[in-house]
């Protein structure tokens, strides 16, 4: 933890080595070389400020809410409703360059230090960034301008540069998680970037972009259809050295060792890559108490309904499910339902009694209790509790799915890797060959599933693996990138429902066997202990008095996703008229250049 709060310092007080953001105002860097980068100190000192760009938790927590549909929020980001514009500047969007100048400033001087080991060890700090850089550029904004130099202001070859295309990005991506795994440190440290951490980035990095050339074959964003399945192949194959060399292992203490892993201050070491940290002294904190507890946030029903009854089976196979009350649909099911969404029987920590869910602070019933600690974190911008950025559960699954989509996939892969989360919280294990044979078509429907998945012998396999990525790591993240590669955009046009009531009378929300909820039409009924709700004008349901809780039924926001468009950011305009269009644009967005 005092190394956490050490680079925390060191990032703010180094904030101003750089202001520029954009490509064409990259200034000469302020350090001076030939007095500087001569000792560990100076180097660990320079390369902290890397970490500035580290997940973003502020006051607003959205990097881990996954608003879409995963979870809802009163009103939906620009990215849900389909309604983002072409920025005119760069800072509007994020194409920002600042700590790219200074990594590649950092990487063209350290050879100053006499000290070999020591300056490795921090090039590989470096080449890690650099590659988490590009990821993230990749990931938002497709082709973009490959540096690995630092650039001045009077380089107007460079500063103009075109794009560079998805293999040259990948394929630096990959090439500087190799030498950051090479030059960094193999012991543990969840606070700063090791070995490990380079793999697990390239494990990431490379699922992701093998499956979105897979499924983005011949379409705008991969008109020529790259090739996927070498990528996919080394991202197996990193996920499996981390898996087999890393030391890590799952975390499995208590009764519930899901919940225990998210909800609790102490950071579990062992399953933990690299943890973004919280700081009281620094006053370092995020939103994941206030936005659960104090604020219309929840979970879909369709969200509700990926997990499965904890015998294995599918709960969308039990008859009348889709009209299933909330506390009978929350009866048997994969533990990780409850120990991710309120269920009946629910406290909160440091409580001695469960309450009934808020449906006025919930606009879906299914309240979130994922990283919910104590109710003195409730208010806004409160809680301590550190947040995950590389885990070893996503490499298990990063490495099943990398294999289900080259169709190599065995069962032996799925009892070291799926098979092992599924161990945690006590579920059957997934097996390969009764997955092939029946599909869920709950999850291949249009409506409520997944269809452009890969339709072949394991197009079951890769479902259930989906499946079971949503169930282990929702409010990672991940899953608008997942959304992104596997070409299901559509998703978030669908829509976003709550709980079933079939209609006006007392409902019990607890599973103490009372009524703690009354719904009601015309007159307000009497009764001690109830939250009243008028349908129609408290809560709105699908079907006028009876169905789902209705979310954002606003025809002012209503989502749309433009399929020819939105699965990348547009580029800035001022950007593409510095270049003199050398920046061409991303498919279907029209900014009016005529080149």
């Amino acid at each position: 933890m005092k190394k956490s709060k050490f680079i925390y310092a060191l990032a703010i007080s180094l904030a101003a080595l750089c202001s520029c953001d954009d490509l064409d105002e990259f200034p000469k860097d302020k350090v001076s070389p030939e007095s500087y980068f001569k000792s560990e100190t100076e180097l660990e000192l320079y390369t902290n400020q890397f970490y500035s760009l580290m997940p973003s938790v502020s006051t607003s927590f959205n990097y881990y809410l996954e608003e879409g549909e995963h979870i809802v929020i009163p009103t939906p980001s620009r990215e849900i409703l389909g309604a983002r514009t072409i920025p005119t500047k760069a800072s509007e969007v994020g194409w920002t360059w600042t700590t790219l100048r200074k990594i590649n400033y950092f990487l063209q001087n350290s050879y100053r230090c006499d000290n070999k080991d020591v300056r490795l060890r921090y090039e590989g700090v470096a080449y890690f960034f650099r590659a988490y850089f590009y990821y993230n550029m990749l990931t938002k904004f497709g082709e973009v301008p490959w540096y690995d130099q630092p650039l001045g202001s009077d380089q107007e070859d460079l500063l103009k540069k075109p794009r560079d295309s998805r293999d040259v990005i990948i394929g630096h991506i990959i090439a500087d998680c190799d030498s950051a795994f090479k030059y960094l440190p193999t012991a543990h440290n969840y606070a700063t970037v090791n070995a490990w951490t380079a793999l697990a980035l390239k494990s990431r990095a490379c699922l992701f972009e093998g499956t979105f050339r897979k499924y983005h074959a011949g379409d705008a964003f991969n008109p020529s259809s790259l090739e996927w399945k070498e990528i996919l192949k080394k991202g197996a194959e990193a996920s499996l050295k981390l898996m087999d060399e890393g030391g890590y292992k799952l975390y499995t203490e208590g009764s519930e060792p899901y919940r225990d892993l998210f909800a609790s201050l102490e950071i579990r070491e062992d399953e933990m890559i690299w943890v973004r940290l919280m700081s009281e002294q620094s006053a370092i904190k995020n939103n994941a108490n206030g936005w659960a507890n104090t604020r219309a946030v929840g979970f879909t029903k369709r969200f509700v309904n990926l997990y499965l009854n904890s015998d294995g089976s599918r709960f969308t196979d039990r008859p009348g499910y889709e009209t299933m009350t909330y506390a009978d649909e929350c009866k048997d099911r994969d533990p990780r339902m409850a120990q991710t969404v309120y269920c009946p029987g629910y406290i909160q920590r440091g409580e001695t009694r469960t309450y009934a869910t808020d449906l006025a602070k919930c606009p879906t019933g299914y309240k979130y209790i994922k990283y919910v600690m104590e109710a003195k974190y409730n208010v806004w911008d409160a809680s301590l509790v550190p947040l995950p950025i590389f885990r070893l559960g996503e490499i298990y699954l990063n490495y099943a799915e990398c294999l289900a989509e080259l169709g190599t996939l065995t069962q032996a892969d799925l009892d070291i890797s799926v098979n092992k989360l599924r161990d945690r919280v006590g579920m059957p294990h997934l097996k390969l060959a009764d997955a092939n044979a029946n599909p869920d078509p709950v999850l291949l429907s249009a409506e409520t599933g997944y269809p452009n998945v890969s339709k072949d012998g394991n197009t079951g396999v890769i479902l259930e693996i989906r499946r079971e990525r949503m169930v282990e790591m929702p409010l990672e993240g991940v899953h608008y990138n997942d959304i992104l590669r596997w070409r299901e955009g559509q998703a978030y046009t669908k829509p976003f429902y709550g709980q079933y009531f079939p209609g006006e009378g007392k409902y019990d929300l607890t599973g103490d066997g009372r009524a703690n909820v009354c719904l009601y039409t015309d007159k307000k009924p009497g009764g001690l202990g109830l939250t009243f709700l008028k349908i129609g004008t408290d809560i709105e349901l699908s079907e006028g008095d009876k169905g789902y809780m209705i979310v954002h039924g606003d025809e002012a926001l209503q989502r749309v996703w433009n399929e020819g468009r939105d699965y990348l950011y547009a580029i800035p305009i001022n950007e593409r008229l510095l270049t003199g269009g050398a920046l061409t644009q991303n498919p279907g967005w029209k900014d009016g250049l005529n080149f």
